[in-house]
């Protein structure tokens, strides 16, 4: 991560505003920003002062996997970011650095594991026929989101969880509140205070627990003392969270095979694809807006012609280094049959999302029953007038309209 010759004056600092963006649109600021150059500074619409923003791909990997950023550092340096409600809470494993990040995901790492994720997959399919079921028997036209991309994820992530079902619709309140700007930073606060005391409740009479769920786990490990009452709620809270952005991801990919009648006439007829199409839809689709969490250099570090000084928040993007024209020729184009496709949709490093794999099996049980159960279904209304969500930190539509 050296480079020799050092640029004198860093690049200005951007504005970079919270877009509402439609459809599967591209952020035009982080276009402009990834043409201008592999380093750049931004300023985000809250927090303070401005972060330098890496694109490149190989940069934005050795970033996520170089323990000279810290995540934890960000507890005590105030910086710039998208959400007014974004603010760390301490001890949470988004902001833990290895080693007390490394012991607090191995005590949920079971429940992530290919067995683990292979637990819940006949349960999965099992809500997910009764729900296209139920979509089915009412006739169109329908809401997709309401109908089916809403509830599927919910049920899926609370079944990993251990959230008993009469739950689930105050988990996906809480969820909605949190991860929108648009209610405000007390409404966000208050929702994500709710849902941990719930999590603290739950993983507090599971203790003793034999249970293969995550709040079993974690009642576990806290009981041998391997993480404390407060990390188990806080990684309780992120995961559960996490769960649920596959209703926006899941949304954006039907929207974008809906309005791609070629893209899903050939899912139809070739299923033996859809796998590895379904890795080109998630390298492609973007899925958040701006960029997440940052991270604070330790100390001096050169990078692409450009000093990071100790102290100086970075960001990476992953939306922006899954269209590096340099590791994904013509990256533009949806290519079902590109390979390798080593797309970084699910980060990178220490900080890897752990529900990368129950990702790709929902995408993947979700894509087999609406293309073949429901061969006919199509948009009910023109693309452009399928509403997107305001104010969200994870892109998707509001609602699917759709017919069959």
């Amino acid at each position: 991560m050296t480079e020799k010759t050092l640029t004198a004056t860093p690049p200005p600092v951007r504005r970079w505003p919270a877009l509402d963006l439609a459809g599967t649109d591209f952020d035009p600021v982080l276009a402009e920003l990834m043409r201008e150059g592999p380093v750049s500074r931004i300023q985000l619409p809250n927090g303070e002062g401005w972060a330098w923003l890496v694109t490149r791909y190989e940069d934005v990997r050795a970033v996520a996997n170089d323990p000279r950023f810290s995540r934890e550092a960000v507890m005590n340096t105030p910086v710039t970011r998208l959400a007014p409600h974004f603010i760390p809470d301490r001890g949470a494993v988004g902001f833990l650095d290895p080693p007390d990040h490394t012991r607090l995901r191995r005590s949920v790492a079971a429940a992530f594991t290919a067995r683990g994720v292979e637990r819940v997959r006949a349960k999965a399919r099992g809500m997910l026929d009764a729900l296209v079921g139920d979509l089915l028997a009412a006739g169109p036209p329908a809401d997709l989101t309401r109908a089916v991309l809403s509830p599927f994820p919910i049920a899926v992530i609370c079944e990993l969880m251990g959230v008993p079902a009469g739950d689930r619709h105050a988990m996906h309140t809480w969820t909605q509140v949190i991860l929108s700007s648009a209610h405000g930073k007390e409404a966000s606060e208050k929702a994500k205070r709710e849902m941990s005391a719930y999590f603290s409740d739950l993983i507090g009479r599971l203790a003793d627990s034999a249970g293969e769920d995550v709040t079993s786990l974690l009642g576990t490990a806290v009981g041998r003392g391997e993480v404390t009452p407060e990390e188990a709620v806080g990684l309780a809270v992120l995961l559960q969270i996490g769960g649920e952005a596959v209703t926006n991801n899941s949304g954006q990919m039907f929207y974008l095979l809906l309005t791609r009648p070629d893209l899903m006439e050939r899912l139809r007829a070739e299923p033996g694809i859809r796998p590895r199409a379904i890795d080109e839809l998630l390298r492609y689709i973007p899925h958040r807006n701006a960029v997440g969490l940052s991270r604070i250099a330790l100390e001096d570090v050169q990078l692409q012609g450009v000093r990071i000084r100790a102290g100086d928040p970075v960001y990476v993007s992953y939306l922006a280094a899954n269209r590096d024209p340099d590791v994904f020729p013509d990256p533009e184009t949806i290519d079902f049959s590109r390979s390798p496709n080593p797309h970084v949709a699910f980060g990178f490093g220490p900080h890897y999302c752990p529900g990368g794999m129950l990702a790709r099996l929902e995408e993947e049980l979700l894509t087999d029953a609406l293309l073949d159960r429901v061969p006919g279904l199509r948009l009910a209304v023109p693309p452009d007038e399928v509403p997107f969500r305001k104010g969200a930190l994870i892109r998707g539509p509001e609602s699917l309209p759709v017919t069959w």
